[in-house]
């Protein structure tokens, strides 16, 4: 899962306006259209291994739910068999308790450390699919450009950079190389106002969820519902 998520970092860091540039100077979008089978092969990996991780953590939450509710059931019980006097039965029911207490822990633990893994998947999708979505469409400009460049008989050794091109003096080239790299930029901060956003809402829904379990546990030891 580490290697998977560090080599879609990879992709997702990757310096566009170079591949761009390498993409002129060649004359060619082969480094363009590796760029984005890379992506989509990472893509379809990190699609499974989100459903892994997703059905992974919710088998554990059920897990959970489970020794939680065993665990409310032999509090009681142990608070029955000392009422009864049965205290032998009461001391068994403890030692059950105390095991269950610590699966429980153990369970609430996994669900955590898999919960921050199932979002890093998700996080890593987003953007590896906003990176997808502009590379796309810069790649259409792209082989507008070299179209263009071709058909006015550009030098393909003038053709170093999209700097050069930008200050080759044709308004026609360096208006597409202009708007090649606003666009990047664009998608760029686009893609960082997402994922802003994105932890925002779930600060936001963590910290309403810790207040409603606070005031449900308060509201159960005064005795309302």
């Amino acid at each position: 899962m580490a290697s998977l998520l560090e080599k879609v970092s990879t992709l997702i860091s990757a310096n566009l306006h170079y591949m761009v540039d390498e993409a002129l100077k060649s004359n060619s979008l082969a480094v363009i259209d590796q760029y984005v089978r890379q992506v989509e092969d990472n893509l379809e990996d990190l699609e499974d291994a989100a459903a892994t991780v997703g059905g992974e953590v919710k088998g554990l939450q059920r897990k959970l739910v489970e020794y939680q509710h065993k665990q409310d059931e032999l509090d009681r019980a142990i608070n029955a068999f000392l009422v009864e006097g049965n205290e032998s039965a009461a001391l068994a029911a403890q030692s059950k308790l105390n095991s269950t207490q610590r699966l429980v822990e153990t369970y609430k633990s996994q669900v955590e450390r898999q919960q921050s893994e199932f979002q890093k998947l998700l996080d890593a999708k987003v953007k590896l699919e906003a990176r997808l979505a502009t590379m796309r469409q810069e790649r259409e400009e792209l082989q507008a450009l070299l179209n263009l460049a071709k058909s006015k008989e550009v030098s393909v050794k003038a053709m170093k950079s999209l700097d050069d091109l930008m200050g080759s003096g044709d308004a026609d080239i360096s208006g597409i190389a202009q708007s090649i790299y606003a666009r990047l930029d664009k998608a760029n901060t686009a893609s960082e106002m997402r994922a802003a956003s994105l932890d925002e809402q779930m600060d936001e829904v963590l910290g309403r969820s810790e207040l409603n379990a606070q005031l449900a546990e308060r509201k159960q030891k005064l005795g309302l519902k």
